[in-house]
């Protein structure tokens, strides 16, 4: 069982975190203290659609809310993404938890 955590870094905020092999982005950014602009939390709203720059991602459902061109692109959806890899993300609404 793989049992890695996996770094993923804000670009352009400076800011890390660690992510659990089965803990989608969005709630190790929560975690540690990064707030993600979220809603559904099931991948179908698209609110906490970023941009991924580096690293790979796995769904925890099996078609989440992206179009094929967005997924070229590397849009992903942190509420139900999971890292398999250390990840770069573009996320420039993410914010500090006060």
């Amino acid at each position: 069982m793989d049992t890695v955590a996996r770094r993923i870094t804000l670009e352009g905020k400076g800011w890390q975190f660690d992510a659990g092999p089965e803990t989608t982005v969005l709630v190790a950014a929560e975690q540690a203290g990064i707030r993600l602009p979220s809603s559904c939390r099931n991948g179908t709203c698209r609110t906490c659609l970023c941009q991924l720059r580096s690293g790979s991602v796995r769904y925890q459902i099996d078609w989440p809310g992206l179009s094929l061109d967005e997924k070229r692109e590397g849009y992903i959806l942190p509420c139900v993404a999971l890292a398999e890899t250390d990840l770069t993300v573009i996320a420039p609404a993410a914010r500090k938890i006060a």
